[in-house]
């Protein structure tokens, strides 16, 4: 959850924290602050100082669509760590409309031993070169670039390439598509995993904690702007709140001390 002030007041740029909360049996067991513009880049540094600081590595980790990248996906995997990410395509994958949309490269057959996706029009999209591209975290992946045999005169080109502020005409342009194989690989084997009965469980289980701790943080115990500036001042902010949020739930759970081994964020 990002928990900010007003980013403008008087025309200037006010701080904003992306605070992150990781939740065990409705306790909120770690907190972290940061400058992080998105969940992505945050998954990473929250896993790791808990293990530095508690010894405690959680096997199963379960994190909404926000939290989805090749980076996080092959960081868990080398951790020894089950992936329980809900993918960023989730809910829309699961429309007639992204069903029917030729242009995606999940509506299209791929020959995975001759290495080539097929479209619309039965033509075969080849690979023809890799790409190597550097994240701002420095995580480095590699991109394959498909493009397809014949594109000209095809029935489907003004529904199957997107269109853009490319100076070629449409009818001169050829379908192109870039994949990163290990991300398409890693997120098969999550989807697999979340939809899995143990997926759907531990995924209504998150959403029942997690979001619970910040509806309890942030409404019914009304914190919903920091006091002080800073990240250090605002981190511990959080951990003031976290303690508090947890003792108001201890009587609850006084008597029920069954702590599985599931990490939520």
């Amino acid at each position: 959850m990002r928990m900010k002030e007003d980013p403008m007041k008087n025309g200037q740029l006010k701080p904003a924290y992306n605070i992150q909360f990781g939740v065990d049996s409705e306790y909120i067991v770690w907190v972290s602050s940061g400058h992080q513009p998105t969940d992505t880049t945050t998954l990473i540094p929250f896993l790791k100082s808990i293990e530095d600081y508690t010894k405690l590595k959680y096997p199963k980790i379960v994190a909404d669509s926000g939290y989805e990248s090749e980076e996080n996906y092959t960081f868990l995997e080398c951790n020894n760590q089950l992936s329980f990410i809900k993918p960023a395509n989730y809910e829309i994958s699961r429309t007639r409309k992204y069903k029917n949309d030729i242009r995606r490269i999940d509506n299209m057959d791929y020959d995975e031993k001759n290495d080539y996706y097929i479209c619309k029009n039965s033509k075969k999209l080849f690979a023809n070169k890799i790409i190597n591209r550097k994240s701002k975290t420095g995580y480095k992946s590699e991109i394959t670039c498909y493009a397809c045999e014949e594109c000209r005169d095809c029935q489907y080109k003004s529904g199957c390439i997107k269109r853009s502020n490319s100076k070629i005409p449409l009818e001169n342009r050829t379908k192109n598509l870039q994949v990163s194989k290990l991300f398409h690989k890693k997120r098969k084997e999550n989807l697999k995993r979340i939809i899995s009965p143990e997926g759907c469980e531990l995924r209504m289980n998150r959403s029942i904690q997690a979001e619970g701790a910040f509806a309890q943080v942030k409404q019914n115990m009304k914190f919903r702007r920091f006091l002080s500036r800073g990240k250090e001042n605002v981190l511990s902010e959080c951990v003031i709140v976290a303690i508090a949020h947890n003792i108001s739930r201890l009587h609850n759970k006084i008597v029920k001390k069954n702590v599985e081994n599931i990490f939520i964020i």
